[in-house]
Parts: C-alpha cells; structure tokens; sequence
C-alpha cells in the first residue's frame, strides 16, 4: 500500500458533517464529480465531496493558493466533465489530493479556511451530473460465483465455460446510454420469444434485472498499437463509480447467440456521480483471489507478483429495493444482496492489461465495467437472475410484496463503501433509477 499523511484516520475536516460517523464522504475520501447548483443556468463544473458539501474545486484551487502540480490539476477542474483532469495522470491527482487535504483539515491555516468557505455548496443544493465524458465502453465478467450461477441455470451439466479462468470476457457496451444516479428508467422493448412459441414477438421486457458492478474511469490513454503492461495497468486508471448494469433477460435471451448482448443491455447503465479515486483506495487493497491449485496460472502477460499480493480492492457493494407501494407508506428500502469485489476472478489490472493485449487504444473517459459482483453466499448474488433462479422463486419484500423480477415503480438503490481496521470507512454515494413504464 502507497499511504501518505490522506489516510491518517485521525484526520478530521472543519467541515464538522465529514467526521460524523457513516459519512461517505470523509476527509479521507475526497471524491471528484460535476456538479451545478439546483435550478440554476449555471455552467457545470468539477467538485469535491466532503461530508454534506461539495467544494468548487477550480476556485478553491485558486483562492487557497494552490501551486504547481496541484495548481494545474486544480484549474482542469474549470471544465464541465472530469476528463481534463482525468487524463492528467497521477503525478497531478496525486498533489491535487494532498493539497485538498491540507486545506480542508481541522488545523488549515484560517486565512485557508476562510477563502474556502465561499466556494462551498450544500450537497442538497447541488445536480449531480455524469463526471466524464465517455468515449467508449466495455463491460467485462470477472466473478466465478456469477458466471457458475448463471451457468447452471442453462448448462447444468457445464456452468463454466472452458476460457472463463484463462481470459478476462467483455464485451463493447454502449457509452450513449450511460446516465448519472437519479435518472429515469424506462422499460425498454425488445423481441422476445417464448419457450413454446413458433415466433418471436415484440414488446415490453417482462425480465427486466440489475447487476451489481464497478466501474472504472480511465486516466491517460495509450497510444494505437502499445499494449499496456500489468505492472503499469493502474496507472491507467482515475477512479471507481459504482455501476447499475441494467439488464432485459428475455430479450438477452433471445439475441445473444452468437455475438452476446445486444439490446438488452444498451438501453441503460447507472453510474454514481462521484469518482472516488485509486488514491483514497489505497487503504483497502488486498490479496487478488486466491484460486485453487487446480486452476491454470495467468498467462505470463497477465501475471504479476504486486498483482497478487495487493490486485484487489476490498469494496463492498449493496442492492435495495423501493416499491411505489413501499413508497407510498414511507418504508425504507429493503436490502437485496451485498457482496465484495474483492472475490472477483480477475483483478483491475489484469481487465487494462488484457484490453490493450492487443493493441487497443483506452482513451481518457473511457469506462470499463467490472462485471457482476456476487459472492458465494445467496445474498451476495447481483442479479435478480441468480436471487430468483431466473424466475423460479420469488422474493417477499417487508410490506407483503413479492418480485422475481423489476417491475414499474420500483427504485432500485445501489450502494457501496470500503472499510477496514486501522483507516477510516468511505463511501460512495449512490446509483439509483426509477423504472418507468414502457413507452408505446
């Protein structure tokens, strides 16, 4: 682990919300987004969330006297998505965090203080907008227990196909869909066929699913043609958003033989609004999987011994559901599944480095989708695929209700945070989306 004086637990904020306990977003933390202030024309720019505030960070840049690195990193974030920052690369994120945290610390000079205080706006006051512009996107499947469970519910005699342990799987999502935490949702409509129907027919998603996932913010790009190596993999890498990979499984079911999915899974993707950087994650590295004797080693390309010893990120992440009904009787979301990305397959260096095995170019902005997330336990399945068995077993929700899959009014609420003895805990906010009706 690289720490420097931004993960002291024993930090604390003058702004008094980011100590209290729970809060996403402690000093530790320091998040970037896009944001405007509600109902205003204004332009969109880059902030900082620090507990229930966000920090204009171009002007808090200039008026606490940022120099440098810092000061460079500080005035990209005049510009209306994160994408100037972003391709940066971390000899400016990381004195731009530095410097954040010396001026947000309970003992900032009070000159520091002061300057800072105007160019703060409350988090309620603000609209969240989608941090990056994103050039492409590709989705990838890393976790064994979902590819196994999603196997046997098709190929109970082999539930994992032969490359699954030798290559990191993905596919080109589609970047237009991408939208920011609060977006709506609406059914998408597709082909579909039954299983004894003579014909394919058209209309609403009946199959309509989530997937848990983590998405990834590429920095600096690579030029067409040079591959990038494992032990440089994250250098590549701004942050992580959390990712709601919205999924239409019976028009999957139709279409993704033989070129994957299509349709089903372009209409949308939820992202969280705020970029929680590979610095502040520092902390919560830990061991990549730890897989059985049995299984093949990595390809040489794909192996790498800082790789193995601290490749993965322990991030927990959390579904909820809200019903309109729940809704309308003011009851809190009922949790779905929790699980860990720390127990996913393939680790994020290893998706860089095989992305650009082939010379493929990233490009700053560019998003790369960690795959479902589900764990060993039963509740820690990301998908309502797996938690119903596709259908076969319904959930009961606290209110008497009952789902095997996502119906219209429901609100589903993705949450995640990174905790560990020793450091402070941070968030990540949210990635919500209201399902809406199909539209006709």
């Amino acid at each position: 682990m690289n720490l420097d004086p931004t993960h002291d637990p024993r930090l604390t904020s003058w702004i008094g919300s980011a100590n209290d306990p729970g809060c996403d977003f402690p000093i530790q933390n320091l998040p970037f987004g896009i944001f405007r202030r509600r109902g205003t024309p204004e332009a969109p720019r880059a902030a900082v969330a620090i507990g229930d505030q966000v920090l204009e960070l171009g002007a808090a840049g200039a008026l606490a006297g940022f120099s440098g690195e810092a000061a460079k990193a500080a005035d990209a974030g005049r510009a209306a998505k994160l994408n100037a920052l972003a391709a940066l690369g971390r000899e400016y994120w990381h004195p731009l965090r530095l410097a954040l945290s010396r001026a947000l610390a309970a003992n900032a000079p009070a000159d520091v203080r002061e300057a800072l205080e105007g160019c703060l706006v409350p988090l309620k006051e603000a609209e969240l907008l989608l941090p990056v512009e994103i050039p492409d996107y590709t989705d990838f499947y890393t976790s064994l227990h979902h590819a196994t469970n999603i196997g046997r519910l098709f190929r109970p005699d082999n539930p994992l196909m032969p490359n699954f342990k030798w290559i990191p799987i993905g596919y080109h999502g589609r970047a237009s869909s991408v939208v920011v935490s609060g977006s709506e949702i609406v059914r998408p409509r597709g082909q579909t066929r039954a299983p004894d129907a003579a014909h394919p027919a058209f209309g609403p998603c009946k199959r309509l699913d989530y997937e848990v996932e983590l998405g990834f913010v590429c920095g600096p790009g690579n030029p067409l043609g040079t591959p990038v190596r494992i032990a440089n993999a994250l250098e590549r890498v701004f942050g992580v958003v959390l990712l709601n990979d919205w999924s239409a499984r019976d028009i999957q079911a139709w279409e993704y033989q033989p070129l994957g999915p299509f349709l089903a899974k372009s209409f949308a993707t939820t992202l969280s609004p705020w970029v929680v950087t590979l610095d502040a994650l520092e902390p919560y590295r830990v061991h990549s999987l730890r897989r059985p004797p049995d299984d093949p080693a990595p390809l040489p390309y794909l192996s790498d011994s800082d790789d193995r010893d601290e490749g993965g990120f322990s991030i927990e992440v959390e579904m909820y559901l809200r019903t309109a009904g729940m809704r309308d009787i003011a009851m809190p979301p009922v949790r779905l599944s929790h699980a860990n990305y720390r127990d996913t397959y393939w680790t994020l260096a290893q998706l860089v480095t095989h992305h650009t095995s082939n010379g493929c170019n990233l490009r700053t902005g560019d998003l790369l989708g960690s795959g479902t997330i589900s764990g060993a336990a039963a509740d820690s399945a990301g998908a309502m695929i797996e938690l119903t068995q596709n259908g076969k077993h319904s959930i009961k929700l606290p209110g008497g209700e009952t789902r095997t899959f996502i119906e219209d009014g429901d609100e589903l609420v993705q949450r995640g945070r990174c905790s560990r003895d020793g450091f402070a805990t941070i968030g990540f906010g949210e990635a919500a989306g209201l399902v809406l009706p199909s539209l006709k």
